[in-house]
C-alpha cells in the first residue's frame, strides 16, 4: 500500500526514484527541470493555465495491448503519481542532434513563436492532439497530412497562452497537419509566398502519421507485465516519516484512517492534484502524508442503468465528457441524449485541456462541497438532478445533489464514490420533453477563467390542451458562481413557474423572486452585474415559452423538443483573417524570413535564465512583501508550521553591507528602496528575502509570515490621483522630461470644428502578463565580484543597482542577459529589484541565490503597469 519507488519513462529514458529521495509533494515539473537535462518544460503560472509546462503521458494497458495518451500540466501533477508511466517532453520530439520534429519545423516556418517561453508547452499540446487523432477509426488522410480536422486544430492549444504572436501563426502552424485543410488560407510562411499556386503538402516539413514519435517504450512494457505477475497485496500501514499510500480499495483506505495516519500530521489526500492550481485553495504548507485515492476501481467504474448513468468520482473530467459524449450518441431516449450532451458541452468550457485530463470529477466537486469554490461542474449538476453516492466506513449513502452541497464540509471519514445522473428515459413517453440549458459568464468562454455566475435549469415542456400553450413543469433552476457559499436551487422561481402559461407578468415576477434569491455575499466583487446575468440567464431560458415575449432564446417546436439541437460552438473554426501582402517593390520588405533560433525554443534548447543549471550549494529565495500601505514595520516572525522549518534564514534591509544602500532600481524619478524600512511605502513592497534549499520550500515558507504593523504618526496613504493633487503630492520631473509646446493649443481648439467640451478617463493599472516571471540568478565570484543572470529589457540599470547596494565598484558586477521569455516594458527597471535582491543574499552568504517569482507574488510586488 506504501509506495517504496517510482519508475517512469522520460523521452524514452528509464527513471527509478526511491520514495525517500523525493518529497511527495515534489511536482512532476520540479523533477523534471532538477533532477533532469531537460529545461524545455517551463514553468508559466503554476496553476495549470498557461500551458508552458504541457507534457505528454502515456499509460499502457497490458490486458488490451493499448497505450492512452493525454497532456497534462507537469506543474500539478505529483511525480509520485506517474509511476509506471512515461512522458514525453519537447526534447523528445526533436532536437538539434537527433533533428527537429516537423512540428517544431512548421512552428519556425509560420513565424510561430517570438519570445519562445511558451513555445515548447504549445508544440506538446499539437502532438498530443496529432497522436490522438491519427489513432482514430476515421478514413486515412492525404498522404503527408494527419487525421486531424481544421476545428480540431483550432481547439489543440485551447489552454496555452501566448502573449507575443497573437495565436494566428500559431493556428496555421496546427492547421498545417489538418486532413482537410486548404493550404492557400494559411498565412505567411517560408515554405511558398502568399498567392503563389504553389501551396502543397510536399514543401511542408514531412510528417508521418502517429507523429514518428515512440510514446512508451517496450522496456516499461515488460516491466509492467512483470510486475503484474509478482504483485501482491502489502497491507501493512506503518506511519512514520513522509510517505506515500495508494490504497487499491475502500477497505485499505479505510484500515489506514483508522491506524492512526491523520493524527499528529498533516495529510493530503489526492487524485490529479489539481486543485492545488486553484487560487484561494493552493497549498500554503507541506504535507508529509499523501493518500492517493485514483487506484481505487471502485471510483472509476461507470454503472449504465436503465434510468441514467453513474460515473466513478476519480473519473477524469475529460473521460466523463467522452462518457457523456457517447452516451448522448447512443441513447435511443431523446431527453437523455439532451441532458448528456448539454454536460458534456459546458464540461469542454471548464479548465484548460490538459487539466481536464488529471481533474477527476469527485475532486472538483468535493472542492465545491467544503470551500466556497465558483464550480461549473457542480452547478450543471446540480441542476440536472444529480445524485451522488456517499461510503462513511461501512455505511453507503445516496443523497441528493441538493443534500450534498448542504452538508457540513466532508472530513477524510467521508468518501466519495460516483455521481448519478438520470436520464429521464422514464419520462419519454409522456406528452412532455426535458430541455435542459446551460450557462456561464466569465472572463473567457474556454480555458482556465473561473465563472463570475453559471447557472442550469432544467424542465418539463408539454401543451396545456385547453390553450395550446406551453408550460413547465419538474423544474430544477441551479446557480452557482455569484459569490455563495455553493451552487443553489432556486425553488421559489421553480414554484412560481410550474404548471403556469408564461405571460409578461409571469415571468416578471419570476425575475423579482430570482433577485431576491440571488444575493451575493458581502465583499463579492460586482455583484449588481452578477444579478442582472442571472436575470439575463432565466429571460434566456424562459423565452422560447413565453407567451407574447420576444427574446434571444430560439423558437422551440414541442414536437421535437426532445432532440432540441443547439449550434456548437466548439466545433466551428474559431476567427478569419485579412492579411496585407506587400508588392515586390519593397523588398526585402515583407519578405518571409524565418526568425533565428524558432526551433531551439520550440524544442526547449534555448536557455533562459531559470535554465541554466544550478551551481553547486545554490539556495532559493522568495520575497516576503507588505500587506499594508503606509505603515511601520514593527516585528516580522513566521508560524510554526513544516514550510516553516525549512527556512534558513531571512535577508532584510539591515544585511546591507556597510557602504552600500537601500537601493533596488535606479528610476527616472530617483531611486527606488529595494526594502521598505523602518517604513513601509505601499502594498506590496519587499521587506525581506526568505531562503531555502528549493524554490517551493522557499515559496511556501514566505506563506507563513507574520508581519506587525503600527500607523502611529503616519498620515493617510494617497491611493487616487485626486488625493495626490490634494496634497500637492507629485513626482519632481526631471527638466528634459518637460514637455515642449508646438503651435498655439488655445487658438487651435478655438478654430476646432469638434470641441471636447469636458471628459474624464479612469485607468486602473495593469499586469504586464509576461510568460515567465521575473527571475535572476546571482554567483559570487572572486575578488568580492558578483555574476548576474537576469531576465531584464534594461541590465545596465541592475548593474548600477546591484553596486549601489553592495557597495561595490560597478566593474565588480557582471550582468548576463541572453534571453527574456516576454518582457512587454515589466521588465525594465521592475526586474532590477529581483536581480539586486538576489545579488545581496549571495553577497551575504557566499553562496548561490536563485530567484524566480512565484505569479501571485509577480502580479502584487511587480503588477504596476501605469495606463
Amino acid at each position: 500500500m506504501r509506495l517504496e519507488r517510482v519508475v517512469f519513462a522520460l523521452n524514452g529514458r528509464r527513471y527509478e526514484v526511491a520514495a525517500g529521495d523525493v518529497h511527495p509533494g515534489t511536482t512532476l515539473l520540479e523533477f523534471i527541470r532538477t533532477r533532469t537535462p531537460f529545461t524545455g518544460t517551463k514553468l508559466g503560472c503554476g496553476e495549470g493555465g498557461c500551458g508552458a509546462c504541457v507534457v505528454l503521458i502515456a499509460t499502457y494497458d497490458p490486458t488490451k495491448d493499448a497505450v492512452t495518451e493525454f497532456s497534462a500540466s507537469s506543474c500539478l501533477t505529483l511525480l509520485y503519481n506517474i509511476n509506471l508511466c512515461s512522458v514525453i517532453t519537447t526534447e523528445g520530439l526533436g532536437n538539434t542532434q537527433d533533428g527537429f520534429h516537423s512540428i517544431q519545423k512548421r512552428m519556425s516556418g509560420f513565424h510561430a513563436s517570438q519570445c519562445g517561453f511558451c513555445t515548447p508547452g504549445m508544440c506538446m499540446s499539437i502532438f498530443t492532439s496529432l497522436a490522438n487523432a491519427d489513432k482514430s477509426k476515421r478514413p486515412e488522410p492525404r498522404k503527408g497530412f494527419s487525421k486531424l480536422t481544421v476545428s480540431e486544430a483550432e481547439r489543440a492549444f485551447s489552454g496555452n497562452m501566448c502573449r507575443c504572436t497573437g495565436y494566428r501563426p500559431i493556428v496555421d502552424a496546427c492547421k498545417s497537419f489538418a486532413s482537410d485543410v486548404d493550404l492557400e488560407d494559411l498565412g505567411l510562411n517560408i515554405f511558398w509566398k502568399k498567392g503563389d499556386k504553389g501551396s502543397d503538402v510536399s514543401k511542408l516539413p514531412a510528417y508521418t502519421l502517429g507523429g514518428g514519435v515512440c510514446t512508451f517504450p517496450d522496456f516499461l512494457k515488460s516491466e509492467i507485465k512483470s510486475s503484474l505477475l509478482h504483485l501482491t497485496d502489502v497491507s501493512d500501514v506503518t506511519v512514520s516519516g513522509v510517505d506515500w499510500y495508494h490504497p487499491k480499495s475502500i477497505g485499505q483506505y479505510y484500515d489506514l484512517l483508522n491506524s492512526g495516519i491523520f493524527s499528529d500530521c498533516t495529510v493530503k489526500v489526492v487524485v490529479g492534484n489539481t486543485s492545488a492550481g486553484v487560487k484561494g485553495y493552493k497549498d500554503r504548507d507541506l504535507y508529509n502524508k499523501y493518500i492517493d485515492i485514483g487506484g481505487i476501481p471502485e471510483l472509476s467504474v461507470i454503472w449504465e442503468k436503465d434510468s441514467g448513468i453513474e460515473i466513478g468520482a476519480a473519473t477524469p473530467i475529460s473521460k466523463t465528457i467522452d462518457i457523456l459524449e457517447q452516451e448522448a450518441g447512443s441513447i435511443l431516449c431523446p431527453n437523455g441524449s439532451v441532458v448528456f450532451r448539454k454536460l458534456a458541452e459546458h464540461m469542454s468550457k471548464v479548465a484548460t485541456p490538459f487539466v481536464r485530463n488529471t481533474a477527476s470529477l469527485g475532486g472538483n466537486i468535493i472542492l465545491a462541497q467544503k470551500y466556497p469554490f465558483p464550480s461549473d461542474i457542480a452547478t450543471i449538476l446540480l441542476g440536472a438532478a444529480s445524485t451522488v453516492r456517499l461510503q462513511v466506513y461501512s455505511e453507503t449513502l445516496e443523497v441528493t445533489f441538493e443534500e450534498f452541497l448542504e452538508k457540513p464540509p466532508l472530513d477524510p471519514s467521508t468518501l466519495l464514490l460516483s455521481v448519478f445522473i438520470p436520464n429521464w428515459a422514464s419520462d419519454s413517453q409522456k406528452e412532455s420533453n426535458v430541455i435542459l440549458e446551460t450557462y456561464r459568464a466569465a472572463p473567457r468562454p474556454l480555458g482556465n477563467a473561473v465563472s463570475y455566475i453559471n447557472s442550469a435549469m432544467l424542465g418539463h415542456v408539454s401543451l396545456n390542451e385547453p390553450s395550446g400553450d406551453l408550460v413547465l413543469s419538474n423544474l430544477h433552476m441551479a446557480f452557482g458562481a455569484y459569490g455563495t457559499e455553493h451552487a443553489i436551487r432556486a425553488t421559489k422561481v421553480e414554484q412560481h413557474l410550474t404548471g403556469k402559461v408564461l405571460t409578461p407578468s409571469v415571468v416578471l415576477e419570476a425575475v423579482q423572486l430570482l433577485r431576491e434569491t440571488i444575493v451575493p455575499m458581502e465583499g463579492t466583487s460586482h455583484p449588481e452585474y452578477r444579478v442582472s446575468v442571472a436575470v439575463g440567464f432565466l429571460f434566456s431560458y424562459l423565452s422560447p415559452f413565453a407567451k407574447g415575449i420576444k427574446g434571444p432564446g430560439k423558437t422551440l417546436n414541442i414536437s421535437s423538443a426532445g432532440s432540441l439541437d443547439t449550434d456548437d460552438i466548439c466545433n466551428l473554426p474559431l476567427s478569419s483573417r485579412r492579411e496585407t501582402i506587400s508588392i515586390d517593390e519593397y523588398k526585402p520588405v515583407g519578405e518571409p524570413i524565418k526568425k533565428y533560433a524558432v526551433e531551439l525554443q520550440a524544442s526547449g534548447e534555448a536557455v533562459y535564465v531559470d535554465d541554466i543549471p544550478a551551481p553547486k550549494n545554490c539556495l532559493y529565495g522568495e520575497f516576503i512583501y507588505s500587506t499594508q500601505s503606509l505603515a511601520h514595520v514593527k516585528n516580522i516572525k513566521f508560524k510554526a508550521s513544516l514550510a516553516s522549518e525549512k527556512i534558513l534564514t531571512f535577508v532584510s534591509a539591515n544585511d546591507i553591507p556597510s557602504g552600500g544602500q537601500n537601493i533596488g532600481s535606479s528610476l527616472m524619478f530617483g531611486d527606488e528602496p529595494l526594502f521598505g524600512a523602518p517604513v513601509v511605502e505601499y502594498a506590496g513592497q519587499a521587506l525581506g528575502v526568505v531562503i531555502a534549499e528549493t524554490q517551493r520550500y522557499a515559496n511556501l515558507a514566505g506563506k507563513q509570515v507574520v508581519v506587525e504593523y503600527d500607523t502611529k504618526d503616519l498620515k493617510p496613504p494617497i491611493l487616487t490621483v485626486e488625493q495626490a493633487v490634494q496634497n500637492n503630492s507629485y513626482f519632481e520631473v526631471p527638466p528634459k522630461m518637460y514637455p515642449k509646446q508646438v503651435g498655439d493649443f488655445c487658438k487651435g481648439m478655438a478654430e476646432a470644428d469638434h470641441k471636447i467640451l469636458s471628459t474624464e478617463v479612469k485607468l486602473a493599472s495593469q499586469y504586464y502578463f509576461y510568460m515567465e516571471t521575473q527571475t535572476t540568478l546571482a554567483i559570487p565570484d572572486e575578488d568580492n565580484t558578483m555574476v548576474v543572470y537576469i531576465s531584464s529589457q534594461y541590465p545596465e540599470v541592475a548593474q548600477s543597482s546591484i553596486a549601489k547596494c553592495l557597495g561595490i565598484p560597478f566593474s565588480s558586477v557582471r550582468v548576463i542577459t541572453r534571453r527574456v521569455g516576454g518582457g512587454f516594458g515589466g521588465k525594465a527597471f521592475r526586474s532590477c529589484n529581483v536581480a539586486t535582491a538576489a545579488a545581496l543574499c549571495a553577497f551575504k552568504l557566499r553562496r548561490p541565490v536563485r530567484m524566480y517569482l512565484n505569479r501571485s507574488t509577480d502580479m502584487i510586488m511587480i503588477g504596476v503597469g501605469t495606463p
